[in-house]
Parts: structure tokens; sequence; C-alpha cells
């Protein structure tokens, strides 16, 4: 089995072009998600829609979350928010906020589902302080 395609594009979350976030690679190789110079870029990323579902669209919970992020017409979300929730600590409805102590855990959940990702405290920290 190869590198997971999030980890070839330091986009651990798989991150669909179509943003013009700071740290992208360029030229752009994959064609369809996100290339970032390195993984503290996808993981600002990551943690900015994270905080824009929040706040601007009123998803904040986990089960709101990835059911925008990860849609049922290409993933199985159900698996998904079940994953994120035991990773996490969280139940599928409680309510979170746009917080580091909050999101760090949540994006640390999906990376891992994403691309079998698993960053470190000071890699989070790192991403979180970009933005």
């Amino acid at each position: 089995m190869g590198i997971p395609r999030g980890i070839r594009n330091n986009n651990p979350l798989n991150i669909r072009i179509g943003n013009k976030w700071k740290g992208l690679k360029t030229p752009n190789t994959d064609g369809a998600f996100d290339q970032f110079i390195s993984v503290q870029w996808g993981y600002r990323a990551a943690f900015i829609i994270l905080r824009n579902y929040i706040n601007k669209h009123k998803c904040n919970t986990v089960r709101k979350i990835i059911s925008r992020f990860a849609p049922s017409s290409e993933n199985n979300t159900a698996a998904y928010i079940k994953t994120v929730c035991k990773k996490t600590g969280y139940q599928p409805d409680q309510e979170l906020r746009p917080t580091y102590a909050d999101l760090a855990k949540l994006v640390y959940a999906m990376a891992w589902v994403e691309s079998m990702a698993a960053p470190s405290t000071n890699t989070l920290r790192l991403a979180w302080n970009l933005i």
C-alpha cells in the first residue's frame, strides 16, 4: 500500500481545489485536491474550514460538520462520524466551539479518517498559529 494521497499532498483532510489558500504548492499536479508546501499549511486550511463551518454555517457538531465536509453522496458519512466521535470522545450532537481545544481533536480525528495521519500536537499548534 502506498502513501495516502492526503499525505503526499500535505493535505491530510483531502481538501478539494477551490480556494486560494496560503501555502499552496504550484503548480498543482493532483488536479482534484489542494497540494500544500508543508503539512502545517494543510492543517491551517483544515482549521479555517472547520472554524468557518461553526461560525458562518452553524455546523457546530460532529454530525453537522462531517455531513457537510464528507457528504453521503461521496462517503460513508455515518461511519466517518462514528470514527471521529470515538477518537475525540465527542458525542455526535455535542456542540463544539471554534477554539483550538475543540478543533484540534476534531482535525486530528478527521486526518486519521481521511489519510491515516496522526499529527503531533506541535504540528497542530503551529498550523493554528499560522491563522
